[in-house]
Parts: C-alpha cells; structure tokens; sequence
C-alpha cells in the first residue's frame, strides 16, 4: 500500500509543527491577520491540525464545519481570491521552512487548493 501524504510528511508531529509555523505566519501577514481578530488560536490551530491531517490521508477526526459553513462569516467580511492566495502562499512557505521536498508541496497545494471554492463560498 503507498504511502499518503501524511505519512510522508512524517505524520502527527509534521502536521502540528507545519500549523504552528503556519498560524505565525500568518498572524504576521498584514493582507489576512484581521480575519483572525478576536480568534481563539490554540482552537483554531486545533482544528488546523485536525482538517489537515484528514486532508492528507491520515487518521480522520475532524469534526468542524465543513469549508463553505466554516467561512461564510469570513466571505461576509470580504474574504476573497486574494486572501485566498495569501493563505496558499503562507502554506508554501510553511512547507518549505520545514525542508519538505517541493513534489510533497505540490501536493499539499493542490490538496489546499482544491476547497477555494467552497471557502469563498461559490
């Protein structure tokens, strides 16, 4: 049997160092840190690691909204492509910080990539 992406990635402890790097990232970028106002991060990282670790193959126990429930107070505030492209391009960046191999963030992106839609809502 192949190996998923999780697997690949090395698993629970790259998923929870990826979201860490990931949300610091994030919280730094000008274009998209007001969407997280007022959030609860360890939550939200939380559910991070959760939806991530589903979205690559590994054990499924994510239990949140799903993508288009879970943003639609975000697309009522603007959220739009171009925050969208903010989120992928910190996620790239995340991946590459941890030295994974940029056939694994193509797939990544690809995985990301793939819930635009339902995040803004179309």
């Amino acid at each position: 049997m192949s190996e998923t992406l999780y697997e690949k990635l090395g698993g629970d402890a790259a998923v929870n160092a990826a979201v860490d790097i990931f949300y610091r990232k994030v919280l730094a970028d000008d274009r998209i840190n007001s969407f997280f106002e007022g959030i609860d991060m360890d939550k939200q990282a939380a559910k991070q690691k959760a939806f991530l670790t589903m979205a690559f193959g590994g054990p499924h126990n994510y239990t949140g909204k799903d993508m288009r429930d879970g943003h639609a107070h975000l697309v009522k505030k603007g959220l739009n492509d171009t925050h969208f492209d903010a989120v992928m391009e910190n996620l790239g960046a995340t991946l590459k910080e941890l030295n994974v191999p940029d056939d694994l963030i193509a797939q990544a992106a690809a995985i990301a990539e793939s819930t635009r839609n339902d995040v803004l809502g179309r």
